[in-house]
């Protein structure tokens, strides 16, 4: 059977799911989920009831069933003995190690776009800039979140290392989780934009030593901001 991409939101009544794009089913269910995981509309912590997720999106048990089977092998989810599946809980651990590894690659990769950006990625730097600012203004936090992911995509493209434009790649969905928290709290967009503006002023300059450095501090600073984040919330 085939079904449209599906998208899932959080509503009063329940999960709703929304298509667009032909896909498989027990895909249309496995993105849905994923997506709500990802953005925190599924908490960690929280119960995975096949039967519930069933009647509220809409389908038979079997799609749920297969795509809370790939979502554990990403480790999005979790088999808990007597309990069975609920969404994987984030760790201090998680953060730090996901964020030093993002910190390390940010790090190598202004120091090859110093040497290789060109005038055109400079432009789209300061763009993303800017509409980052107003989108700020709106308080739009899903632009917010593209625009931080196009900003840093732009300083990877301009490295023209592949393989480095993979790695960071597969990281991505593990740190979609971290830079939606940090985004969420508008105290740090402050930060965020000067960080960014201090970041793309250093490759114009072709500064390698301030790149490296700005680059590192700016993911050092979304790890300290998550993790403190992690610890309000549990009340420490």
């Amino acid at each position: 059977m085939i079904r449209k991409r599906g998208t899932i939101s959080m509503l009063d009544d329940g999960l709703k799911v929304s298509f667009s794009g032909y896909l498989p089913l027990r895909d249309v269910v496995f993105n849905a989920l994923r997506e709500a995981i990802l953005k925190g509309d599924l908490k960690p912590g929280e119960r995975l009831m096949e039967k519930q997720l069933a009647e509220k999106m809409g389908v038979s048990r079997t799609p749920i069933r297969e795509a809370i089977r790939k979502l554990e092998l990403e480790g999005l989810v979790v088999m808990v003995p007597r309990k069975g599946a609920q969404v994987a809980e984030i760790t201090e651990k998680d953060v730090r190690d996901v964020l030093e590894v993002r910190a390390a690659l940010e790090e190598l990769a202004v120091k090859l776009a110093c040497a290789k950006i060109s005038d055109h990625e400079v432009k789209q730097l300061k763009e993303a800039i800017n509409e980052f600012e107003e989108a700020r203004r709106k308080g739009d936090l899903e632009t917010l979140v593209q625009l931080d992911i196009r900003f840093h995509d732009i300083i990877f493209k301009s490295t023209a290392n592949d393989k480095l434009e993979q790695i960071i790649n597969n990281l991505r969905e593990q740190m979609f989780r971290y830079r939606l928290a940090y985004l969420r709290n508008e105290s740090y967009h402050d930060k965020i934009t000067d960080e960014h503006k201090d970041i793309a002023e250093a490759l114009v300059e072709k500064d390698v030593e301030r790149a490296c450095r700005t680059a590192k501090q700016h993911i050092q600073n979304q790890e300290k901001a998550v993790i403190n984040m992690m610890h309000e919330e549990q009340g420490q």
